[in-house]
């Protein structure tokens, strides 16, 4: 009798199911080697110093712990911080909106230069922002000079900071929302007019809820960022303790007076509330975008 011809991919029988799926969904080659340098790369860069940061912070205890991020000082800091990073996003989440709805929707001359300004915050050194910042807005500075004469001081105040953190995070907000702008058609625009709806119901019903999730996402990488924010802000800031001195101000002063558990734990602490804010908006986000695409 003859033997039944077995099929050449017969092998492929006894794999696992999900084995035999990744393999169908990987067209290109080199799966293993890239995933391979991915995990590496994001270990050396991302997971090994905040590893570090947690194993030196541990090493004082929960009431070392405590003791560091309850000192007036520092919970001064936090909250000033905290507080600036929320009114910048608050401000750039209409102005970056803005400014993205211009260069979307209107044709004009100079509008590449004005997109490519947007992006200046990322390419300049965060210190030179914040030389010309204090430069600007100082008692005597060019601008600066007007506010001082109606007895409004901008530099070395809390506006001071709020101002340099509206300048070096307003590209994020821009550039999360302009991509769903130009994929979102005016043709649902002109049929809320056409329905007699008016600008105000048109943008709350129609374009709010599109622009939403990536006005949130931008929103928290802005905020990640501003709560962060050093170069820009120290130049700027004023730097008095219980009233202009921000976060990672803190943690220099801690590090220069040899203080390296302290450094990393107030550190951590704001990894964490980082890390719990853009949780919370990435959620949010998720919810949202399940909810337009079900609609």
């Amino acid at each position: 009798m003859s033997q039944p011809v077995q099929p050449a991919n017969s092998h492929q029988s006894t794999q696992p199911n999900w084995l035999v799926r990744l393999r169908r969904r990987n067209v290109l080659p080199g799966f293993g080697l890239s995933m391979g340098i991915t995990v590496l790369s994001l270990s050396l860069l991302v997971i090994l110093p905040f590893a570090m940061m947690i194993f030196t912070t541990s090493q004082m205890g929960w009431s070392g712990f405590w003791q560091a991020i309850s000192q007036p000082q520092v919970k001064a800091a936090i909250i000033l911080s905290l507080k600036m990073s929320f009114y910048a996003m608050l401000t750039n989440m209409v102005f970056g909106t803005l400014v993205a709805w211009v260069l979307v929707r209107y044709q004009f001359w100079g509008k590449s230069l004005l997109n490519a300004l947007v992006d200046l915050p990322f390419a300049l050194p965060t210190a030179v922002t914040g030389i010309s910042l204090a430069t600007l807005y100082a008692p005597n500075g060019l601008i600066g000079q007007w506010f001082d004469k109606v007895g409004i001081q901008v530099a070395f105040t809390p506006v001071g900071i709020w101002l340099a953190l509206v300048v070096v995070s307003f590209p994020f907000i821009v550039r999360a929302v302009q991509p769903v702008l130009e994929e979102l058609s005016v043709e649902f625009e002109e049929a809320a007019a056409v329905l007699g709806a008016s600008r105000f119901t048109t943008f709350r019903t129609v374009i709010l809820p599109e622009l939403l999730p990536a006005l949130l996402m931008g929103a928290g990488m802005m905020f990640a960022r501003a709560t962060g924010e050093y170069g820009s802000v120290i130049f700027i800031a004023g730097n008095i303790p219980m009233q202009s001195e921000i976060l990672p101000l803190i943690i220099i002063s801690k590090l220069e007076q040899f203080d390296i558990q302290g450094a990393a734990a107030v550190a951590l602490f704001m990894l964490m509330i980082s890390f719990v804010i853009l949780l919370a908006i990435n959620l949010l986000q998720w919810r949202l975008s399940r909810r337009v695409g079900a609609k």
